[in-house]
């Protein structure tokens, strides 16, 4: 069946619509965690705590993609809603130059600024050549991460969720089979990791980017457009929660691995990256379903239909619920395995990360709701609103937690960190969610 973004959305037509992204987001997320993995069991625990130390500032600089690609979207989404179909093909084609220009500018910054980022982040002088190696090459394919990760969403608003999953399955089998044979076999440790990496990158972006240029039977296609201003601005700004969301992660992720360097020492930053690669792949589904929910709200919202407004709105928060608890129930059961996976050769190490993953798991019932609601504003291109949610929970919320609890609960505050940040960004969330209901009409 092939579904519309202008179509009435049941439970079914979400979850079919919206299948594709989750499943390629979680995918991602997978072939993220085989790098730590291959890593972890290959080389040990310094070499993957070395790419977990820097991992936040080539996230950074990546995120700006996904800027780009979600508010992007957002605007060709109610363009199209608006049936100005030349106008959306026009402010597509913008936005991926855009993205490829400054893919390779962040590019060269990135790698002349990697060693004294790594030594700012807290690099120790076991890690710091790990950092620096794995850093260089994996920023040095940043372009292609960037257009990855505008792809992603356009594909969805060009209803092509399908072709979405198909490349990024394409790009994970890469990224598998380059660190399978460059880790494992070639012994090239954390440059055979980041080399995978990048190539893998190179087929999730380069990919789709062919496939637009050519003719094809989609709602979107690249043309020739001068790059204007402010269309650009509009689409970063409407976005800029998701670079938000990007900048204040890997900036939380600093402080969360200078308090576990003070309290746990390499063992903690270890563990804490076994969490956020399983947290990659739990929080990739609620990722994956506002990259299908999104160019609809936006379509809908450009069409002035309230009343599938009201439903889309209604079902994902409903659906986020369900999805959230059953995320921390499969947490609680899978941590002893999944650690094991990770770092089972080291029993201290994967006694904390138990213990670390199964009080983090709690975090997961909520996290759903505050990232469709962010996401839901940014469709509706409320950059503002949604920058707003992303801000006070993925900063100030989960910084103020991860400095003040361990004062208190010691490590165990750290784990709890993201508990807390969670709940207070679901008071926030659905407080701007009733505040703008009369603007909005999705209640």
């Amino acid at each position: 069946m092939n579904i519309r973004l202008s179509d009435h959305f049941t439970y079914k037509k979400i979850i079919q619509f919206c299948f594709p992204p989750v499943i390629m987001m979680v995918f991602t997320s997978v072939y993220g965690v085989v790098d730590g993995l291959f890593v972890s069991n290959f080389t040990g625990k310094v070499p993957f705590a070395a790419i977990n130390l820097i991992m936040p500032f080539i996230m950074i600089l990546g995120g700006v993609g996904f800027m780009i690609g979600t508010g992007g979207s957002a605007l060709v989404a109610k363009t199209l809603g608006m049936g100005s179909k030349d106008k959306a093909n026009s402010y597509f084609s913008m936005i991926v130059g855009f993205t490829f220009i400054c893919g390779v500018i962040l590019s060269i910054i990135g790698i002349a600024l990697i060693r004294p980022i790594a030594c700012l982040l807290g690099a120790t002088d076991a890690m710091m050549e790990y950092c620096v190696i794995y850093g260089r090459i994996a920023l040095f394919f940043n372009f292609a991460f960037m257009l990855q990760n505008v792809f992603q969403t356009f594909l969805t608003t060009a209803e092509k969720p399908k072709l979405g999953l198909a490349a990024t399955v394409c790009a994970g089998l890469t990224n598998m089979a380059l660190d399978a044979l460059f880790i494992a076999g070639f012994k090239w440790g954390v440059a055979g990791a980041a080399l995978a990496t990048g190539l893998s990158e190179c087929v999730g972006g380069l990919v789709p980017l062919i496939y637009f240029i050519r003719p094809n039977s989609s709602l979107l296609q690249l043309k020739k457009a001068k790059l204007k201003a402010k269309i650009l601005l509009k689409a970063c700004a409407n976005g800029s929660s998701e670079l938000m969301s990007s900048i204040s992660g890997s900036i939380v992720s600093v402080f969360y691995n200078l308090q576990l360097l003070k309290f746990a020492g390499e063992n903690g930053v270890a563990a804490y990256g076994v969490l956020m690669y399983i947290q990659f792949i739990f929080v990739a589904i609620f990722i994956g379903y506002t990259i299908g929910t999104s160019p609809v709200a936006g379509y809908h919202y450009g069409a002035l239909n309230y009343d599938e407004l009201k439903n889309l709105r209604h079902k994902s928060l409903l659906l986020m619920i369900a999805a959230g608890i059953t995320m921390m129930f499969l947490a609680q059961l899978l941590a002893h395995p999944l650690a094991k996976i990770f770092v089972g050769y080291d029993i201290v190490l994967f006694n904390i990360t138990v213990h670390a993953f199964r009080i983090f798991s709690f975090s997961f019932i909520l996290a759903g709701i505050n990232i469709f609601t962010s996401s839901f504003f940014t469709a509706l291109n409320n950059g503002g609103v949604s920058a707003i949610i992303s801000f006070l929970r993925t900063l100030v919320f989960q910084l103020a937690s991860v400095l003040i609890l361990p004062m208190i609960f010691g490590l165990n505050g750290i784990w709890c960190a993201n508990i807390v940040a969670e709940v207070f960004a679901l008071i926030i969330s659905q407080s701007f969610l009733f505040a703008k209901r009369n603007v909005y009409h999705y209640m």
